[in-house]
Parts: structure tokens; C-alpha cells; sequence
């Protein structure tokens, strides 16, 4: 599937909010946290679209100093399982290359083994837990980081994933 990822807009908002209902159910940000993220200087928020300019999907991180939070990865219900997440992804550690980031952190559900094994896949490890992080059903969140990306190790695994993608089109 082609898309085109760019920086979310305030006009995409609404749109956002409707992947977020499916995502997260009743326990999802409001309108009006996202529209508060897009004014956020610290803050970096992407959107994914087909090629008829619907949103598939969208992410969102801060940056302070040499440190990446990604907040949120979402991907419409109807267009999982097709690497729009990893995409998103992608986008977000470009970025930390582009912006001199070292390191990435994020919070992902316990139960969530396909985030998981996505971030594994680009070297994100688990350092820990945070216990009943997550409001609607007290799950825990595990803490994930990667190394500096800058690190050898770090980037030779990310080219590799990139030729492989290249690869596979």
C-alpha cells in the first residue's frame, strides 16, 4: 500500500480522534490534548495517508535535549498488518537522526506483543515496568528504550531493515 506521511495538521485532529475511539475505546485523549500537542513546541506529530488523502494512521513524540518519548503510535483498525505503524516508526527515528536525538523511549501494554516485537525489531529493549500504567483496566506498561542510535550496532540494524524493505518492493 503506498502512503504519504507527513506532519499532522490541526485540520487532521478530528479524523485522529475517530482512530483513537477504536484504538483505545472510551480512555482516549481528547480533541482538545491533541490540538494542545500541535501548539507544543517540544512535540512532533505525524499522520499517515493513502493515496485518496484518507488517514490511516498517526504518531506523535517529544523531544528534550538528547531524549525521544514516543506518546503514540495508532493505526486505523481497518489498516493494521500493514507496516503502517512501522512506518510511523521509521519516521519518528528519522527524525532523531535529523534532530541529533540519541535515544528513544516509549511505554507499550504487557499484553501488547505485536508493538512489542515491532520495537524489539528496531532494537528497543525493555528496561522495566510501570504497574497499572494504563487507566481502563490497571494494565501494566513495560518501559522500552533503545541504545544511542548512533551507535553502530543501533544503525547497522536499522540500514539493514531499510535495504530490506527495498528489497521486498
Amino acid at each position: 500500500m503506498e502512503i504519504k506521511i507527513q506532519r499532522m495538521q490541526k485540520s487532521d485532529v478530528d479524523n485522529v480522534i475517530n482512530i483513537e475511539e477504536k484504538a483505545y475505546g472510551e480512555h482516549h485523549w481528547s480533541k482538545e490534548s491533541f490540538l494542545n500537542e500541535l501548539s507544543n513546541d517540544l512535540a512532533r506529530y505525524y499522520a499517515a495517508f493513502d493515496i485518496n488523502g484518507n488517514l490511516l494512521g498517526y504518531a506523535g513524540c517529544w523531544q528534550i535535549l538528547e531524549e525521544v518519548h514516543i506518546t503514540n503510535i495508532a493505526v486505523s483498525p481497518d489498516f493494521r498488518r500493514q507496516k503502517i505503524g512501522e512506518r510511523l516508526l521509521r519516521q519518528i527515528i528519522d527524525d532523531c537522526y535529523k534532530n541529533k536525538a540519541k535515544y528513544i523511549t516509549l511505554e507499550v501494554r504487557v499484553s501488547n506483543n505485536a508493538a512489542i516485537k515491532l520495537y524489539e525489531k528496531y532494537g528497543f529493549k525493555s528496561l522495566g515496568t510501570r504497574k497499572g500504567y494504563y487507566q481502563n483496566n490497571n494494565e501494566d506498561a513495560l518501559i522500552m528504550w533503545t541504545e544511542n542510535i548512533f551507535y553502530d550496532k543501533f544503525k547497522l540494524n536499522y540500514e539493514k531493515i531499510l535495504s530490506g524493505e527495498k528489497n521486498d518492493r
